[in-house]
C-alpha cells in the first residue's frame, strides 16, 4: 500500500504541474523566455542524472544482458518517433478558436502519451523501491515545468483561449495518473514489467535531454550564460546524485 500511495500521489503532482500555464499568464515575454532558460538547463541534468545515476544502475543489477542495451535504445527510438508523429502534420489556415491549428491538437495527442508514458515509468520505478519511485518522480517534475509551459503557450498560438488550454494541459496531463495504475496493476501480475521499463525509460530521458533541450539551450550564444547553462546541468545532475543517499 505504501507503494500506491507514494505512486499515486507521485502521478497527481505530475499532473498538477500541468496547471504552471496559469502563473505565466501575467508575464511579459521576456521575463518567461528567462525563467524557461534555467528550467531546461536544470531539467536536461536532472533527466541525464536519473537515467545513468538510477535507472541505468538498477537495470544492470542482475548484470549486463545484450537485451537491456536494447531496451535503453529502444526507449531513444520510441521517443524518435513519437516526436515523428507529433509533427507529421502543417496546416496553412489562419488560427482562431473555431479553427485550431492541426499543430495544437497533436500536441494534445503528444502529450496524452507522452504523459501515460511518465506515469507507466513512475509507477514502474516505485516497483523497484520508493527511492528510485521518488528520484524518477522529481525527474519527471523538473522536466514538466518547462514543458507545461512551452505547450500551454503551443495551444494559445495554436487558437485555443487561455482557459481552454488550461484545461487541456490539465486533462492530458490526468493520463499520468492512468498510466501509473496500469504499470501497478500489470507489475503486481507481471514481475517483469518494471526490469522492462526502466531500462526503457533511460533511453526516454537520455533522448528527451540531447534531442529536446540540449538543442534548445544551444540557441543562446552568449558565453556566460552557456556557462550558466553548464552549471545548471551540473546542478540537475548533482540533486540527483543527492537522492542516492535515500538509497
Amino acid at each position: 500500500m505504501n507503494v500506491w500511495g507514494y505512486a499515486i500521489l507521485s502521478s497527481v503532482i505530475v499532473s498538477v504541474i500541468s496547471l504552471v500555464g496559469i502563473f505565466t499568464l501575467s508575464l511579459k515575454i521576456n521575463q518567461l523566455k528567462k525563467i524557461v532558460f534555467y528550467l531546461i538547463s536544470f531539467s536536461a541534468g536532472a533527466l541525464l542524472g536519473d537515467a545513468f545515476l538510477h535507472l541505468i544502475p538498477h537495470s544492470l543489477e542482475g548484470g549486463f544482458h545484450t537485451s537491456t542495451a536494447f531496451l535503453i535504445l529502444f526507449g531513444v527510438l520510441f521517443m524518435f518517433f513519437i516526436e515523428k508523429i507529433i509533427h507529421w502534420r502543417h496546416c496553412h489556415e489562419p488560427t482562431c478558436e473555431s479553427h485550431p491549428h492541426p499543430f495544437a491538437i497533436m500536441n494534445i495527442v503528444g502529450d496524452v502519451i507522452h504523459n501515460l508514458i511518465d506515469g507507466l515509468i513512475i509507477g514502474a520505478s516505485y516497483l523497484v523501491n520508493i527511492p528510485l519511485g521518488i528520484a524518477t518522480t522529481l525527474a519527471v517534475v523538473f522536466h514538466e515545468v518547462p514543458q507545461e509551459i512551452g505547450d500551454f503557450g503551443v495551444l494559445i498560438h495554436g487558437g485555443f483561449s487561455k482557459g481552454k488550454a488550461i484545461f487541456y494541459n490539465f486533462l492530458t496531463a490526468l493520463t499520468a495518473i492512468v498510466g501509473v495504475v496500469l504499470a501497478l496493476l500489470i507489475g503486481s501480475k507481471v514481475g517483469s514489467l518494471a526490469h522492462l521499463l526502466i531500462p526503457f525509460a533511460a533511453g526516454s530521458f537520455i533522448y528527451i535531454a540531447a534531442s529536446d533541450l540540449i538543442p534548445e539551450m544551444h540557441k543562446e550564444q552568449r558565453f556566460w550564460r552557456g556557462l550558466l547553462q553548464l552549471g545548471l546541468i551540473v546542478l540537475g545532475i548533482l540533486v540527483m546524485f543527492g537522492l542516492l543517499l535515500l538509497e
